[in-house]
């Protein structure tokens, strides 16, 4: 269990999240929020990359801050930016992702093949990343942030930059990796986590709506409409998803 309570974070006289709560099991649950609503900066806080002003965070009731390393074991991050070794090939960058995760040799190979065969980079993981596209980049990215079967997986923006087709195929893999762990996804392609998140968070000027389903999302804000129809009336102030 993931538990947030109370965080809040400034910079300078801005203040970015004001008194942040909520609770995560099993389950895809969906950060949502226009561009500088706060979800990045929220994510750098959860994977302590990021400390906030005030507030706990809690992993199965421990502090994470109190037990950093173990926490860490059992966490994955994948960033909206990150930087890429582009002289390395797919496969020597997931293999230095799983040194990095202290996964031994064999069992590395299985889960790096694994990853690689469920992003579907298999043509492509021995080419050297400079010659990717954004959107293999991305995928490479996604495939890095599976191995080592972290028990909590963050993800900013997962689906940026990638076709119909590859976005259906992450949608499907984060469906199937949430049976047994707690994954969050902030991003702001609301039909990618429509049907398949647990619930909604919905990160407006800093503040947090009360956590929601989709279909109570829907009822109160767009009946008969779509999930982004509701996500357009709540930001119907002129900030666009």
């Amino acid at each position: 269990m993931l538990e947030i309570k109370n965080i809040s974070k400034c910079y300078g006289k801005q203040q970015v999240l004001k008194d942040i709560s909520f609770t995560c099991e099993k389950g895809i649950y969906a950060l949502l929020g226009p561009n500088g609503a706060g979800k990045s900066t929220l994510m750098k806080i959860i994977t302590t990359n990021l400390k906030a002003d005030t507030g706990t965070i809690l992993w199965n009731n421990q502090n994470i801050y109190e037990n950093s390393s173990a926490y860490r074991n059992i966490l994955s991050y994948m960033p909206q930016q990150q930087g890429l070794y582009h002289g390395f090939s797919g496969r020597m960058f997931l293999s230095y992702i799983a040194a990095l995760k202290n996964i031994d040799r064999q069992r590395a190979k299985q889960m790096i093949d694994e990853a690689i065969k469920a992003v579907n980079l298999g043509d492509d993981i021995h080419r050297k990343i400079h010659t990717y596209s954004g959107g293999m980049k991305q995928r490479l990215l996604i495939a890095s942030a599976v191995i080592g079967d972290p028990k909590l997986m963050i993800f900013d923006e997962p689906t940026a930059g990638l076709d119909p087709k590859e976005r259906i195929r992450v949608k499907m893999l984060l469906q199937q990796l949430a049976k047994d762990r707690i994954i969050l996804i902030a991003t702001h392609i609301v039909p990618d986590i429509e049907n398949i998140a647990e619930a909604i968070l919905v990160l407006k000027d800093g503040s947090l709506l009360p956590q929601q389903t989709a279909e109570q999302l829907l009822a109160h804000y767009a009946p008969g409409g779509t999930l982004e129809d509701a996500c357009m009336h709540i930001f119907s102030d002129g900030e666009e998803l």
